[in-house]
């Protein structure tokens, strides 16, 4: 039996942002899933890679090659850019509520021939651009608009060659020194960041990146935030990479940057073919909806500021929120939702576990009257959708304490397994101040419990 126990008058901090993604809604020829991108509620949606999807307007969005495609035009003439689709996009995602958190550079290219991983002929020049297009989305500069983005991020992972750096460490250095003091000299109250690592792991790549922006102690190069990536099969990599990079961003003199993990999902081997197959299929399978909700838990109890999930994007494998054919939300999207249920009342309480593998968050309302408990069992077993998994059930007793009303209060079960997807299951006991509850618990379960008073 794994018991669980929440103190609802002991607050530990904010539910943070941990549910946010890589990409907006698709709402283009007539088959979107603009509705169930709005009502997941995902904070911030990541916008690395979105060049790929021709829902978003392919390789005429986003990226600055394709913003800016002729390096030699002028910077300061607004008729040398390009915005039509990448506005479009930016309209999609803030329409669905969600903000953008903006990625400043290029998508990934596996091809034998690069063009936006090519390092820029003129670093100032590029930085200016990137000005430029900051000035087009937050200050209507060039029939522009004034969305308020405030997450800007210098280049995806420069550690990655050639795919998105095709050129040595070193020259990656100054890209990002110029780009980051000329934007934070133009907008000192947005939050410049990067450089999005493949792994917190790459010391070789910023230790030597860090000494580079701190050769003068006395003027740093600005960084409001800095972020790396990791897949994994295991949720408690995330909360180790967290402390890694808090550590690594101390050292250096980063104290007060934000801690951004903006690129993840379910990785049991990259090789050989058929480890990364089985790796897609959990994504969009029962399992892949358990290492979410728990990944969640994870970062939420982890240092992290910000956790993006790895993609959005209605064309590619790593969606695991939406099915590429009908648009309908997949497993893993009704335990992004489950935790987004918990971020909207605000305030995290103290949940405790005895079981490694099953995971709790537990959040209250400010005025008390609304409160959640979010329950995870995973682990990395071979079956995606639970089946022979039977030995590997547990028994939940779910016990809480500090919420009550004289006038009673109602408790809502909801479920994700295989037969429900966050929908209600009955449930028959409860005792005043506090309750206790005794429930199965097979692997890949995640289980919501609503808790509201009585109107007076």
């Amino acid at each position: 039996m794994v018991q669980i126990n929440v103190d609802f008058q002991k607050r530990t901090g904010p539910v943070k942002p941990m549910h946010s993604v890589n990409n907006g809604p698709a709402v283009t020829r007539g088959l979107g899933n603009f509705d169930a991108f709005r009502d997941a509620g995902f904070p911030f949606a990541r916008t690395h890679d979105a060049a790929f999807c021709s829902s978003y307007g392919g390789q005429h969005t986003v990226d600055i090659i394709n913003i800016f495609p002729d390096f030699e035009k002028d910077e300061n003439d607004p008729a040398s850019y390009d915005f039509d689709l990448t506005d479009e996009y930016m309209e999609a995602i803030l329409s669905a509520g969600t903000e953008v958190f903006y990625r400043l550079g290029n998508k990934i290219e596996h091809e034998s021939k690069r063009y936006g991983s090519v390092p820029p002929k003129d670093y100032g020049k590029w930085a200016r651009i990137c000005e430029h297009v900051v000035r087009h989305m937050n200050e209507g500069w060039a029939n522009g608009h004034h969305y308020g983005i405030r997450y800007w991020e210098i280049w995806n992972e420069p550690d990655l060659h050639p795919q998105c750096w095709d050129g040595p460490d070193e020259t990656f250095f100054p890209l990002y020194d110029v780009t980051a003091r000329h934007l934070k000299k133009c907008f000192p109250d947005l939050k410049i960041g990067g450089p999005a690592l493949t792994s917190i792991d790459a010391h070789w790549f910023y230790d030597p990146f860090f000494r580079y922006l701190t050769r003068d102690p006395n003027d740093p190069a600005p960084m409001d935030f800095f972020s790396f990536h990791r897949y994994a099969r295991d949720p408690a990599e995330y909360g180790r990479d967290a402390r890694l990079a808090r550590e690594v961003a101390d050292r250096y003199g980063y104290r007060d940057a934000e801690l951004i993990l903006n690129e993840w999902n379910y990785v049991r081997h990259w090789t050989p073919a058929e480890e990364i197959l089985y790796s897609y299929r959990t994504n969009h399978s029962l399992k892949g909806a358990a290492f979410v909700a728990s990944s969640l838990i994870e970062a939420q109890h982890s240092p992290l500021d910000h956790f993006m999930y790895y993609d959005a994007r209605i064309d590619t494998h790593w969606n695991g929120l939406f099915d590429y054919y009908t648009r309908g939300p997949l497993p893993p999207y009704f335990a992004m939702r489950a935790f987004g249920d918990c971020f909207r009342l605000g305030c995290e309480v103290h949940a405790s576990s005895d079981s490694g593998e099953v995971r709790t968050l537990a959040a209250i309302d400010p005025g008390e009257s609304e409160a959640k408990i979010m329950v995870s069992y995973y682990r990395d077993a071979e079956s995606i959708d639970g089946s022979g998994t039977e030995d590997a059930a547990e028994t939940l007793r779910l016990g809480w304490t500090g919420f009550a009303s004289e006038r009673g209060v109602d408790v809502e079960y909801r479920i994700l397994d295989g037969t429900h997807s966050l929908t209600p299951v009955s449930e028959e006991t409860f005792f005043g101040t506090s309750g206790a509850h005794i429930l199965p618990l097979p692997l890949y379960t995640t289980v919501l419990v609503t808790l509201k008073k009585r109107a007076e």
